[in-house]
């Protein structure tokens, strides 16, 4: 299945949709979507209260390749 998208600035009706080449004569689904507009202002959470340290006593690389090698 061929799929064009296009995204443009609507303000008025009706609607005019300029199809490609090899289009005509094809049945067509076409579905219009609404894009939010993405805000300037985004929320970060601060995640200082939950990080912490992860204290290793081992080999990592020993540790990796078994897992690794659980899946052969």
């Amino acid at each position: 299945m061929d799929a064009v998208r296009k995204i443009i600035e609507h303000s008025s009706n009706p609607l005019q949709i300029d199809l490609p080449v090899g289009y005509e004569n094809k049945k067509l689904e076409v579905i219009v979507l609404a894009i939010e507009e993405k805000s300037d202002t985004t929320i970060k959470y601060d995640f200082s209260d939950v990080a912490g340290m992860l204290e290793w006593k081992g080999n990592a690389l020993e540790e990796q390749k078994k897992l690794r090698n659980e899946w052969e």
